[in-house]
């Protein structure tokens, strides 16, 4: 774990949180990656008590307007593993990251409500960054489960679990061959409902199966590109989702057996997550390899799909433009 710095207490401080894509088909729970679209939070402390929140874009008009509000909740708990209360606050979010869409919008709110109670506690990492073990942990713990929260703090590839008492995660780098491709529907569908259809128990085969592809997908991610389309199967959640998303399911088994792109659910769903890749150099957008497989997804999906390529963010959250 990394140390703690402690610096003075600044009384605002802004944060920007990224988006994120779970699951990756067989990391159930696991395995997570960092995209470039974020949530933006601006937080300033109060002298008179109050609680003042502003909401821009998504979410606007839908989410609580006070201690209920995902942010300040987190920040709460965050001021309250220190033995302090939540100071007033004028809290300001533009909100880009669309919600139950299976992107991470409820633990960028998380991640980045405990990132900006760091940055105002004045808990640093070395170089004076966020406190990204410290954050891991509280953001876990609220969350229930690491594959969202940890690419969220930590940026990239992930790979997280429980270690004893604590969270874990390994953080790694994916090959610049790889360019996400999010499709995100008009629709939306809650994580509680999407793990309500899972089953209690699962064989021992596809167990052994989901082992073998979750190897296979970092070995994918960070090195052999080629291997995403056998890397991405899974046995243990997807089908089981179809009933509450079944478009979902239809353009990952179109993208999947006409256009052999490796499409996966992006972590509860409805959204799709295509890792597209070519066959050497970056993963620029225009380049012809990935320029075909856009078009391609866009045939497939057609207009009821919103396709966003999104690079992958390399740094987690982040606290840009912090107030002394």
């Amino acid at each position: 774990m990394e140390p703690t710095v402690t610096s003075p207490r600044p009384d605002r401080v802004s944060v920007r949180a990224p988006a994120t894509s779970a699951n990756l088909g067989p990391g159930f729970d696991a395995l997570g990656l960092a995209v470039q679209l974020y949530n933006e939070f601006d937080v300033a402390v109060r002298a008179d008590g109050e609680l003042r929140i502003r909401v821009e874009g998504q979410g606007s008009g839908e989410v609580p307007l006070d201690r209920r509000h995902l942010v300040v909740r987190a920040m709460r708990e965050a001021f309250e593993r220190v033995g302090e209360g939540l100071p007033g606050l004028d809290l300001r979010c533009v909100n880009r990251i669309p919600h139950a869409r299976g992107l991470g919008s409820s633990s960028s709110a998380i991640v980045g409500g405990v990132a900006a109670a760091a940055a105002l506690l004045g808990r640093t990492g070395p170089g004076g960054g966020p406190d990204r073990d410290w954050i891991y942990q509280i953001a876990a713990d609220i969350e229930g489960h690491p594959d969202n929260v940890a690419p969220c703090v930590h940026g990239g590839y992930t790979v997280a679990y429980r270690d004893g008492d604590s969270w874990a995660a390994a953080r790694l780098t994916p090959h610049a061959r790889i360019l996400p491709v999010l499709c995100v529907p008009g629709w939306k569908l809650s994580t509680e409902r999407a793990r309500g259809l899972l089953p209690e128990t699962v064989s021992h085969a596809d167990a052994a199966f989901n082992a073998g592809r979750a190897a296979l997908m970092t070995a994918a991610v960070c090195g052999q590109p080629e291997s995403l389309y056998a890397a991405t199967e899974d046995r243990l959640h997807e089908a089981y989702r179809a009933p509450a998303m079944p478009r979902t399911l239809e353009l990952i088994g179109d993208l999947r057996q006409h256009g052999e792109l490796p499409a996966v659910v992006s972590g509860a769903g409805p959204t799709v997550l295509v890792l597209c890749s070519v066959s050497e150099g970056s993963a620029r957008e225009d380049s012809p390899e990935i320029v075909r497989q856009i078009d391609l997804i866009r045939q497939r999906a057609g207009n009821d799909w919103d396709i966003r390529p999104l690079h992958i963010e390399p740094a987690g959250v982040r606290t840009p433009s912090p107030h002394p």
